[in-house]
């Protein structure tokens, strides 16, 4: 009787020890191949990696800033990369050793849709900081305006950007609803004028002066290193009310255009005092109709010494 059985299962014990070793050569090749796909990935990533180094050099010198932000998306890709990877290769081996995988994939498509509906935001927030952070678009540290909104930029991540404006306030915008974006630092930064003199002055006498003063202020030992070149005078740039104005611009370091800006403001009043040119208010000249009366001006102090 033992006989019997022994006969009867050894074919069955042949067929499943051989189905085993077929299934574990079969995850042994999947596992392979993963391994094979990581390294690929990690070689792919960081050609990407020093392809992007150099892009980004060519735009901004700084390599500390340039390298934080390169490693930074491709340390991103990588763990995109290897975790879809790793998911293939064990659903994969788990359909080798006789599980049903059916269940996991439906309900991986189910949790996939409903993550979907729910996050579509959050993805579009990620999307929109990833290539915001790729193309450099703004940095921490700079002075931009956000949808209308400006400040300094303290923080920037995949889902968020933060500004604080000059009361302090600190404004959070979703990468998602970041409609405009406006750098105001990006590289070099300007500070422009409108000068508005009287209208019996000399322009070209003024714009003689004011340039004598961007030139003084390029030779001070500390203000003069933050101005990237000469004062740039326009010319007369339009005729007020009251006053002829001359549009100027000085180049400057970045974010440095307020503090050098203020200072050249302040030179050249004291330049136009020194010179006697006349920065003008608003006034009215009012002329009489000839069908209204003169009107009688009497001097009351006059008439009452008299």
């Amino acid at each position: 009787m033992n006989h019997f059985f022994t006969e009867q299962l050894s074919p069955f014990l042949a067929h499943k020890s051989l189905a085993m070793v077929e299934a574990s050569l079969r995850i042994l090749l999947i596992l392979a191949v993963a391994y094979v796909a990581i390294r690929a990935l990690r070689f792919g990533l960081g050609k990407l990696e020093q392809t992007l180094l150099t892009w980004r050099e060519r735009e901004d010198k700084d390599r500390i800033a340039n390298e934080k932000r390169v490693k930074t998306l491709t340390g991103m890709l990588r763990t995109i990369c290897l975790t879809l990877v790793w998911v293939i290769g064990i659903v994969m081996s788990l359909d080798q050793i006789g599980l049903d995988i059916t269940p996991i994939l439906a309900g991986a498509g189910i949790v996939g849709l409903a993550v979907g509906f729910g996050a579509q935001n959050l993805v579009r927030d990620i999307i929109n900081g990833f290539f915001m952070i790729l193309e450099n678009q703004i940095r921490v540290g700079d002075v931009g305006v956000v949808n209308g909104t400006g400040g300094l930029v303290e923080a920037i991540s995949f889902r968020t950007i933060t500004l604080r404006d000059m009361s302090g306030t600190v404004h959070i915008f979703p990468n998602g609803t970041v409609t405009t974006l406006a750098n105001m630092t990006k590289d070099w930064s300007a500070y422009v004028m409108d000068i508005g003199v009287a209208y019996k002055e000399d322009t070209d006498r003024v714009v003689s002066i004011m340039r004598q003063v961007g030139n003084e202020l390029q030779q001070d030992p500390e203000r003069g290193k933050k101005m990237l070149e000469p004062i740039e005078i326009m010319g007369v740039d339009a005729f007020g009310e009251s006053e002829v104005v001359i549009k100027a611009r000085i180049k400057t370091l970045p974010i440095e255009q307020w503090s050098v800006g203020r200072e050249y403001r302040r030179r050249l009043k004291i330049a136009f005092d020194r010179e006697h040119i006349e920065i003008p208010f608003p006034h009215r000249t009012l002329y009489m109709g000839e069908a209204s009366p003169p009107w009688l001006v009497k001097n009351i102090a006059s008439a009452t010494a008299s």
